[in-house]
């Protein structure tokens, strides 16, 4: 079992919008049930109980594999897009020499997560806002469809 990525636990920041938005994405996407999402947020969260404190997870995403190993950052992405079928996506982000770039980038990113959201949130409340209403609108007299797309 060693390396078996699925099911891949991710512990992500979901006060964070930009966070938030791409785990929804993620999450309505996941068909098959190899995502687990957990809000490093929320109360009674124990970073410590998988061998890492609160500010590591807070520092960059982390997932759990199923044989316990911890991974981070841009793995995680790839690991989770996999998962979901958009592996060829991130694929890139892999290549040995793009990879380098795409870590520091991701990092940079990490770091100012916060600040991004704040000027990015009016655009993802809309794009949050026209999700749930697509969703809602899929689902008639109490039936409710899956649709292709999230």
């Amino acid at each position: 079992m060693k390396n078996q990525p699925y099911p891949l636990t991710l512990f992500y920041d979901a006060a964070c919008p930009v966070c938030a938005l791409e785990m929804d994405e993620l999450r309505a996407r996941d068909r098959a049930g190899r995502l687990v999402f957990v809000d490093i947020g929320a109360p009674g969260f124990d970073a410590s109980r998988y061998g890492a404190t609160w500010a590591q997870m807070d520092a960059q995403i982390h997932a759990l594999r199923p044989d316990g190993s911890l991974v981070r950052g841009v793995e995680v992405l790839r690991l989770a897009y996999a998962a979901v079928g958009l592996g060829w996506v991130l694929r890139p982000t892999g290549w040995t020499p793009l990879r380098p770039l795409f870590d520091a980038g991701y990092r940079v990113f990490a770091r100012h997560r916060r600040t991004i959201s704040r000027v990015a949130e009016p655009v993802i409340a809309r794009v949050r806002a026209r999700r749930v209403a697509t969703r809602m609108q899929a689902c008639a007299g109490g039936q409710c469809t899956r649709r292709s797309e999230p």
